[in-house]
């Protein structure tokens, strides 16, 4: 578990995107090139009334409105392909939602139209990792069990919070993984 700082994002996000900020602040302070990270959210007035010890330790203060109280879970098996761990996740009911942040290397779109047809996933990473045009990005993507999801991008070379781009669409594929992990 980690207790991650509750001076956070501004209040006038969402209860999904403030906790999304939230992780994104807290893998900034830990540095690039880290595994990815997953994370429960639970809803912070019911941690309150069910576990108060807990919550104190989390720093899950008094909150009026809605909020979300990230709980950092073990470290991803490293080797274990990224979807296939989320596959073998199942969340008890008091998780409202899930969150992930992971760093990846992206190409900006202009660049996408000269990837090789031909490269298998291993082949790609290296194509990509050796591209000019390349970006290093941390993404924190989150959702709720209601379907709620919400994103935060952060770009190593404008390495900021005042720079991190939030929305529920930024990353739809791992949302959908992440969505996944609540199916019964």
């Amino acid at each position: 578990m980690s207790n991650l700082s509750p001076s956070g994002p501004p209040m006038a996000a969402s209860p999904l995107t403030r906790a999304v900020l939230e992780i994104d602040e807290y893998a900034s302070g830990l540095g690039w090139d880290r595994p990815a990270r997953l994370f429960a959210l639970v809803d912070t007035a019911r941690l309150r009334a069910q576990a108060p010890g807990l919550a104190s330790q989390l720093g899950a203060g008094d909150a009026a409105a809605t909020t979300y109280t990230p709980i950092e879970q073990d470290e991803l098996p490293p080797g274990k392909p990224l979807d296939e761990f989320l596959g073998t996740i199942a969340w008890p009911d008091a998780v409202a939602g899930c969150a992930l942040t992971v760093e990846r290397q992206m190409l900006p779109p202009s660049a996408e139209a000269t990837v090789p047809k031909d490269l298998n996933e291993a082949q790609l990473a290296k194509w990509v990792s050796r591209h000019p045009d390349r970006q290093e990005v941390r993404m924190t993507v989150a959702v709720l069990r209601d379907g709620a999801r919400e994103a935060a991008i952060r770009l190593r070379e404008k390495d900021s919070p005042t720079e991190v781009l939030t929305g529920p669409d930024l990353v739809p594929g791992l949302a959908d993984a992440l969505a996944a992990t609540f199916e019964s």
